[in-house]
């Protein structure tokens, strides 16, 4: 009995075909095909809309007018897990210990500092009561209100990590609190009574005279921005001596040197020789390599702690959020730090739970266009997307606010074009030669900082809760 081998390479669901099938045919045809997609690819808004400056000699100096004020204001700690204590030189950013510097005689002062916490809600100082502790805040934020000029609580300041109240205390020992110091979340302080205070300075002669000089000195005449004083006379009748003045300058300046971003790029010249065709092998490796190192560069402009937006904000132009999300008040108050605010920049996260606060409260805020494009706006100024602006792992955020330019002494970008072998303005792609594998390797370099003229030219809304 014999039975039918039917061929090994015949489909049974072929046999009946009647045409060529699509996957054979698709072997001698050429396939549409897109350039290589990448998905990290973001807006980069900040590189969009600054102004960049040229700074051809690599540093770019920023001259301003003499300024009288001194450290960061911030008072940082030690923990080891529950035990908090504030760093001895740190307590030189209070006004009163400011260039004082006996090591001795700090760390007594660190060690007399008592550890305490306070709920939610619960009161620290309450106006009216005997001011005789310094109290610095480690970690929690704290609402410090005053009575207004009718009688009604206002809110004088909202106080968060690093921050101090009652540094006065020691110059006015039979003061009281004109003020109410309330937590707002749960919070761990040092307090620094009055008492120890005083039994330290009695065994330091050093500190009491410090103490004394500081109470007797003159303060220096200064503008609201405590930059020196330019006397001026105006309003006057008759012949009176009019002030001679001039303006001074800060005697040693800051200057941003251009910081880098680099990679090197390597190709198979085998790929480069065979596979060229229809796309250019090296063009759209260089096309999504730099587009790596745009994306670093506008993160290390947002988080660098030299040059960064984040790292480099003026104390005195950081607030942080009444209740926890941003809310329309939040972005007032950010707004009312400075003149002609342009930008806002915000982690999507934070625009998204700025969009359910608007809509909590029925507002709707009008869209504007920006360089093309339309986006969500608060009282006329932009709020543009940054995913740079980091995300705590408590879902915490900023919200930064920038006036741009040199003319209105605001944020500038700082790069140098015209650099040898240059793929874009201050970005070039130098050969680095073939090595013994037939690898080519090609380095490609990002050249860039960023400056803030002024203190006020940048501002930033932090603790901000994405989730609420």
């Amino acid at each position: 009995m014999t039975t039918a081998v039917e061929p090994e390479n015949t489909a049974p669901e072929s046999r009946n075909q009647l045409s060529l099938g699509t996957d054979a045919a698709r072997q001698l045809a050429t396939t549409t095909k897109s350039v290589p997609q990448m998905q990290g690819i973001s807006s980069r808004w900040l590189l969009r809309v600054l102004p960049w400056v040229q700074v051809s000699a690599g540093t770019y100096r920023v001259n301003r007018r003499l300024s009288y004020t001194v450290g960061n204001g911030i008072v940082e700690f030690l923990s080891t897990g529950t035990d908090i204590r504030v760093i001895p030189a740190e307590l030189g950013e209070l006004p009163c210990l400011r260039g004082f510097e006996e090591p001795s005689v700090l760390q007594a002062l660190a060690d007399g500092c008592v550890q305490r916490q306070y709920a939610a809600g619960e009161a620290l100082v309450e106006r009216g009561r005997p001011a005789d502790e310094i109290f610095l805040i480690a970690h929690g934020k704290l609402t410090k209100k005053g009575t207004g000029k009718y009688g009604d609580e206002t809110l004088l300041a909202t106080l968060a990590d690093g921050a101090f109240f009652g540094e006065r205390v020691p110059l006015e020992p039979d003061a009281e609190w004109d003020f109410t110091v309330r937590a707002v979340t749960r919070c761990t302080v040092l307090a620094l009574p009055l008492r120890t205070f005083q039994e330290i300075a009695e065994r330091s002669p050093e500190l009491r005279a410090h103490l004394a000089d500081f109470a007797s000195r003159p303060a220096p005449p200064a503008n609201a921005r405590g930059e020196a004083d330019i006397a001026v006379a105006s309003g006057h009748e008759g012949e009176p001596v009019i002030p001679g003045t001039y303006v001074e300058y800060e005697l040693r300046p800051r200057e941003y040197e251009l910081s880098v971003a680099q990679t090197v790029l390597r190709m198979h010249t085998r790929v480069a020789d065979l596979y060229n065709e229809p796309m250019n092998q090296l063009e759209q490796q260089l096309r999504l390599t730099v587009e790596a190192l745009r994306e670093r560069q506008e993160h290390e402009m947002i988080n660098n702690p030299d040059f960064g937006l984040l790292a480099n904000a003026d104390l005195g132009q950081r607030i942080h959020t009444r209740s926890g999300p941003p809310t329309p008040d939040d972005l007032d108050e950010l707004l009312s730090r400075r003149r002609k605010t342009e930008y806002l920049l915000a982690h999507p996260r934070a625009i998204a739970a700025f969009g359910r606060e608007c809509s909590e409260r029925g507002l709707y805020p009008q869209a504007v266009e920006v360089l093309g494009h339309p986006v969500r706006s608060w009282r006329g100024v932009p709020l543009l997307s940054c995913n740079k602006i980091p995300v705590s792992e408590s879902g915490t955020s900023s919200v930064i606010a920038m006036r741009t330019g040199e003319k209105d002494e605001g944020v500038v970008g700082l790069h140098q074009t015209g650099i040898p072998d240059e793929y874009q303005p201050s970005l070039n792609v130098r050969f680095m030669g073939i090595d013994e594998h037939a690898v080519s390797s090609y380095l490609v370099s990002a050249y860039y900082s960023v400056a803030i003229l002024v203190p006020d030219a940048l501002g930033v809304l932090e603790d901000v809760e994405t989730g609420s």
